[in-house]
């Protein structure tokens, strides 16, 4: 009864979250991308009703998400919010971590480096870290370059959990033969320090964090490198991948370099980009498996998507096609998961009988 009675708050709400401070655009299908003010809690709203989405069906839709978790959804239509939802004790000013969604801001950062030329893509890995980074011979070791992390095709054990030290990292295949999800991408990041001379942190909040007004830290949990963040700063980053890493004008990433990103970088996994999960192909495979499933990543969802996906449902989906992006953050929907889920076509089910019309 509890969780029935809350949706009756988030109906009536769902168009007026706060810091909605402009009203809603005439026309939306006439107006040019929008972009939020880098300072400041501004962002532009538009309405179910002025895309004309079946309004009909969003308590189903809000109704499946609190159950499933969530504490936060947002979604953006041409960079405007038309909902912005939280749930389940969360706020707009909570932080919550994007786990590997976060692995996509990663290769941004990659991608900014190798602007600046600081990084190259077919550069060794041990040409930045030396060598010993792994328990491999120097000749299988010097097969590894920072492709090969991006791409998630190092040839390194993923069976042995995501502890990173040399002791760990034990050669399996030859670099560039084998897709497995693995922890070692996080090596990037050191690439990165070594390269500019900077720290990580430092250099993301300098290149990308500040220069489209997300806020959020990264903090080490283990072998992990985590990022938090409130929802909007998500959304943010998701508008400029919508936008091939272009922010109002300003290219904050090369928008070649993104697109390369955003599409099948091997032709071991054919949905998996430079750290982005990629729909629409006719193939994919999922962390700790060597199996290849026929079919879309996420059927449901459309071809064109891209999308950043982290552990227990953290989600960015970004899909040009129809200008949107959609935000997840919370809880597992039901078991925990290193990235995708079943709830992930089970909530494009409920999104598409909204936004159809």
């Amino acid at each position: 009864m509890k969780k029935i009675l809350l949706l009756i708050p988030l109906f009536l709400l769902w168009n007026c979250s706060s810091d909605h401070s402009d009203a809603p655009i005439d026309n939306p299908e006439e107006e040019t991308m929008y972009f939020p003010p880098v300072n400041g809690t501004t962002w532009e709203t538009t309405t179910p009703s002025d895309l004309n989405w079946n309004e009909n069906n969003i308590p189903e839709l809000l109704n499946y998400l609190n159950i499933k978790n969530t504490k936060s959804f947002m979604i953006l239509y041409n960079g405007r919010i038309v909902m912005e939802e939280y749930l389940n004790g969360h706020t707009d000013t909570s932080l919550w971590y994007w786990a590997s969604a976060g692995k996509t801001l990663t290769a941004t950062i990659f991608g900014i480096a190798k602007d600046e030329n600081y990084v190259t893509l077919n550069g060794k890995v041990s040409d930045y870290l030396g060598t010993g980074w792994t328990t491999e011979t120097v000749a299988q070791e010097n097969l590894i370059t920072c492709k090969h992390l991006l791409t998630m095709t190092s040839g390194l054990d993923d069976s042995l959990g995501d502890d990173v030290s040399p002791a760990n990292l034990h050669y399996i295949a030859d670099a560039g033969t084998r897709w497995a999800y693995h922890n070692v991408y996080v090596k990037l990041q050191d690439v990165v320090e070594q390269a500019t001379g900077q720290n990580w942190s430092t250099y993301f909040n300098t290149k990308l964090r500040d220069k489209i007004g997300m806020n959020g830290f990264w903090t080490q949990i283990g072998s992990n490198s985590v990022f938090y963040s409130n929802t909007r700063s998500m959304a943010r980053f998701g508008l400029l991948a919508l936008n091939q890493g272009n922010w109002d004008g300003i290219q904050i990433v090369n928008s070649d370099y993104f697109n390369q990103a955003t599409s099948t970088s091997q032709n071991i996994n054919l949905a998996y980009g430079y750290l982005w999960w990629l729909n629409g192909k006719s193939s994919y495979h999922l962390p700790q498996s060597q199996y290849e499933f026929q079919g879309s990543l996420i059927p449901s969802a459309p071809d064109d998507m891209y999308c950043a996906l982290g552990k227990d449902d953290q989600k960015i989906y970004v899909i040009p096609s129809k200008k949107l992006v959609i935000i997840r953050m919370g809880d597992a929907a039901d078991g925990s998961n290193f990235a995708l889920s079943d709830f992930d076509d089970v909530l494009w089910q409920k999104i598409n009988a909204v936004i159809t019309n």
